[in-house]
């Protein structure tokens, strides 16, 4: 293989990774594009990938096999290998021999020989100190990876955690939007009922604004609805409640 073909394998990688981040983002594909192109460009055999999920555990969400996908789960589930200790630490976990060094983790060790795998490369999906989660990648022959194919595998990841953490960004402005749109909205609703009470029974803003609070605490509503159905005059339980205690008030006042 020529450098410059190499040159091209590498560009097309980050190209395809790259592509994944459109309007259409879909973090699945996201993933398999990225463990998939990984192990096709950095001679390597299989690939996995897991995530922290929002409670902080390791969840396998990619893989280029059936055996590597059982060996991330086994050593998920033990809590403890290279992919775990690369996720804790942030920094990349290199068993160029899983038989004469992966003793440290024995779970994960029987496992990998099991399936047929020698060596592994871990790689943490990190920005700035935030360790999302890992990738593994396996080989079926003894080896560590060369710098240079380290550096690109990291690249990949680097693009693809970027991608994750861009996406939750834009995910939770939009909740923050939403939640910033509707309490403008609410606000406009609790105004529009105010103005109504204060027509219909003559009360002024403040104690219109005191007989929607009342009535949506009394009857375990949210302020808002009560508002929009005081405004569209769907709700008449707050007048007949303001009328009842008004000659209530003026029962005791004879």
């Amino acid at each position: 293989m020529s450098e410059k073909s190499r040159d091209q394998r590498v560009a097309d990688a980050f190209v395809a990774v790259a592509d994944t981040l459109t309007a259409d983002f879909d973090i699945i594909d996201l993933l398999h594009t990225l463990v998939s192109v990984s192990v096709d460009l950095l001679d390597v055999d299989a690939g996995g990938l897991v995530l922290a999920d929002e409670h902080g555990d390791l969840q396998l969400v990619a893989s280029t096999s059936e055996q590597a996908e059982l060996v991330e789960v086994m050593q998920v589930g033990a809590g403890a290998g290279p992919c775990v200790d690369c996720f804790r630490t942030g920094v990349p976990v290199t068993v160029d021999d899983i038989e004469l060094s992966g003793s440290t983790w024995p779970t994960f060790q029987a496992a990998a020989l099991g399936q047929g795998f020698h060596a592994v490369f871990a790689t943490p999906m990190r920005l700035r100190g935030h360790v999302l989660g890992a990738m593994n990648l396996f080989s079926v022959r003894p080896g560590a990876p060369s710098t240079h194919d380290a550096v690109i595998a990291q690249g990949l990841a680097d693009i693809a955690t970027i991608g994750i953490l861009h996406e939750r960004s834009i995910r939770e402005t939009h909740v923050l939007n939403d939640q910033l749109q509707r309490a403008l909205e609410s606000r406009v609703l609790i105004e529009q009922a105010k103005g109504v009470l204060a027509a219909v029974a003559g009360l002024d803003m403040d104690a219109a604004f005191t007989v929607l609070r009342t009535y949506a605490r009394d009857h375990r509503m949210a302020l808002r609805d009560v508002a929009a159905q005081v405004a569209d005059r769907t709700l008449t339980g707050v007048l007949d409640e303001v009328t009842r205690s008004r000659a209530t008030s003026e029962r005791r006042t004879r």
